[in-house]
């Protein structure tokens, strides 16, 4: 989808007229196009109005719906509908139903409850896609499709064994490499016929979620009950590109969210879409990475924010509200960090249902005279002010941190060293590292190129899949400086450890071999004790979670352990290799070590922060063409005076010149061209 060709930025949200007597809809128009929105997603969950039987479809409904968003020059992101099936699908048709974790069969209700494997479920999806494809596909309001909504869960029902044991034979061919492959001599567990592989849940493999006997055995049915999913999609994706090839076609994505490998899921999606939900108390570099991990899924290509909350959810322990501010400042966040679109869910607060205390444009109270459509109306005209200029900009960055859902899945189904090793928290800690010191940092995967980087940081590299080792020495050896730290280069991509000593493939780049694992209990810590500076980055350092012993093989040591019987090990390494430098940082350090190595890396390749950097405030920087736009973002609830240097321009918002030093409001936005 190419946002550049919009005529401003979308801003707007979920809206559910057939829950409501037609006689609101016309209050409903004026309220959205008072809250200046230009956008509403439609038909979400109607399955059940769309196709009341079998063979029945019933269309009248959202003809209305459609006809009325044109007329009143809102753009239609029109829903598949198919993230819920019908209850008389779910009676006729059993096999639509899921099998969970323990084993039981599911019956109607909830939401995400269709079996991915169900060919009655995927033939009445694609049906469906393709009717709704072939009856708006000319509508004039309809801008963009929206395939199901939310997918996740997983099941465990015998179609979906059967279709696992399909995928392992298409991904080993035979079973002597998959029992090579699996490890599974181990607890006597080789398999002489398909038929004899099971799921691995609670009645065979798993005593929960994140524990497994055969880390081999459950790493790949995740990755079978991704792919599923995603076959679901595509064949509402393909459906609908067979009629409207010319009409984009999405679905909204949950962030880190972590059975889904996003990576893969993106190569099938015209744009990134996704629902930013935190809580109140989540870190704002956490919204941040998340924000550029859905960036960096398309390759720094713009995405939408499909989702967020106007004020207060529904579902979270405590739903405290967004107070006066910070709906904008967040909404701003995901406009800086790559963001196409604003949108919300919902634009009508439900009247019924899980749903209905959850924050919406126009509440219960049915008028516009609120503090949230207040601030809703204050952000739409603010949007709209700006028209084209921010659409299709980019975030030019020479940092990248790497980040795998296959990694994460095999780490955290890792029976040991430690259960407090949680791979979005150790990528979370580096980013926050670089995000604390104004430094523009892209997210990428195993897979994506990284030359075009001066430093390619990737947390817990647990997992080498094939041809990695070899892309990242020619990225050193070119002059790129490489940074991995503990419990790295361990196995391959099916979790079976590479022998010949940690960090494995590894090995030879980062100069380097570790003997021994120490996993701390969450009250204990070590040091980091610098043996030289390196820069600003000198003295005694906390560090805990996992304590790798290594020695060195030609690595210079920069700094030691302080404490335990492994004292004066080293704990930071840096080999030279080639024309860069590869480290190892082989303990979990504490925010001020990060924060110095962060900086001094960017230093060392002549990185500058971008200008404004104070405690608690955001930068950013999107460009496109000859123009450059500096986002500023002050999370403080009062004001803060930056400094700006000699960045100079006009605030976007205000049209207001800037620079030197500005002060900025509590929960305020500078967006400087």
């Amino acid at each position: 989808m190419d946002t550049a060709k919009l005529p401003k930025m979308l801003y707007g949200g979920d809206y559910n007229p057939e829950q409501w007597d037609p006689s609101i809809w016309p209050e409903d128009m004026r309220l959205i196009e008072l809250a200046g929105m230009n956008i509403a997603t439609v038909n979400v969950f109607s399955w059940a109005m769309l196709q009341p039987s079998e063979d029945t479809y019933n269309f009248e409904t959202l003809d209305r719906i459609m006809d009325m968003l044109h007329q009143n020059g809102i753009h239609a992101c029109l829903a598949t509908s198919t993230g819920a099936h019908p209850a008389w699908m779910a009676r006729r048709h059993s096999d639509v139903l899921r099998t969970d974790f323990e084993g039981r069969k599911r019956k109607f209700g909830a939401r995400h409850n269709s079996c991915p494997n169900s060919e009655t479920y995927r033939t009445y999806s694609t049906r469906l896609a393709s009717k709704l494809a072939e009856r708006y596909g000319n509508h004039p309001a309809l801008l963009l499709w929206h395939v199901s909504n939310e997918y996740g869960g997983d099941c465990y029902c015998d179609r979906c064994e059967a279709a696992f044991r399909v995928w392992l034979q298409k991904k080993y061919g035979t079973l002597d490499k998959l029992n090579e492959q699996w490890n599974t001599r181990f607890w006597g567990h080789t398999f002489y016929d398909w038929d004899e592989i099971v799921l691995p849940n609670a009645l065979s493999e798993q005593w929960s979620y994140n524990s497994t006997c055969f880390q081999g055995i459950s790493l790949d049915y995740t990755r079978f009950n991704s792919d599923s999913m995603l076959d679901c999609y595509k064949l509402e994706y393909d459906a609908i590109k067979m009629i409207t090839p010319h009409i984009p076609v999405t679905t909204n994505l949950m962030g880190t969210y972590k059975p889904l490998d996003y990576f893969k899921w993106a190569k099938h999606m015209d744009i990134v879409a996704w629902d930013n939900y935190p809580s109140m108390n989540t870190p704002s570099s956490y919204v941040a990475m998340t924000h550029d991990l859905m960036r960096g899924l398309k390759g720094g290509a713009p995405f939408l924010l499909m989702e967020q909350t106007p004020s207060q959810q529904n579902w979270q322990a405590y739903n405290t509200l967004k107070r006066p501010g910070i709906m904008r400042l967040w909404s701003y966040q995901a406009v800086a960090h790559g963001s196409d679109s604003v949108m919300f869910f919902q634009l009508r607060r439900s009247v019924g249902a899980c749903e209905k205390y959850h924050g919406a444009l126009i509440e219960h109270v049915g008028h516009e005279h609120t503090r949230v459509f207040r601030e809703c109306a204050q952000l739409g005209a603010e949007l709209s002010s700006f028209g084209t200029k921010l659409l299709g900009s980019r975030l030019p960055s020479r940092v990248a941190i790497m980040f795998d859902w296959e990694n994460r899945w095999a780490i955290e189904y890792s029976s040991g060293p430690t259960v407090d090793l949680k791979y979005v928290d150790e990528i979370h800690k580096y980013y926050r590292a670089f995000y604390d010191g104004g430094y523009q940092v892209d997210i990428v995967s195993f897979e994506d190129r990284i030359e075009e980087y001066d430093i390619v940081v990737a947390p817990v590299m647990y997992m080498v899949k094939p041809g990695m080792a070899s892309r990242i020495e020619a990225f050193v050896s070119g002059g790129g400086t490489f940074v991995t730290t503990f419990f790295s280069g361990i196995v391959n991509e099916n979790d079976i450890v590479t022998l010949g000593g940690y960090p494995g493939e590894l090995r030879q780049l980062l100069g380097i071999w570790a003997e021994e694992i120490d996993a701390l209990y969450p009250d204990s810590s070590n040091k980091i004790v610098m043996n030289e500076s390196y820069g600003s980055l000198q003295g005694t350092f906390s560090c805990s979670l996992l304590c790798d012993l290594i020695h060195s093989e030609g690595a210079d040591v920069l700094a030691v352990y302080g404490e335990d019987f492994y004292a004066g090990m080293p704990v930071l390494t840096r080999n030279r290799f080639g024309g860069g430098q590869a480290w190892y940082v082989a303990s979990s350090p504490d925010e001020a070590f990060l924060r110095g190595f962060a900086a001094e890396l960017c230093s060392q390749h002549g990185i500058e922060p971008l200008p404004g950097k104070a405690p608690g405030v955001e930068l950013t920087r999107r460009a496109i063409d000859n123009r450059t736009y500096l986002f500023v973002l002050n999370h403080n609830a009062g004001p803060v005076t930056i400094d700006l240097g000699s960045e100079s321009g006009t605030d976007l918002i205000t049209g207001s010149s800037i620079s030197g030093q500005t002060e900025i409001a509590g929960y305020g936005v500078l967006i400087i061209e």
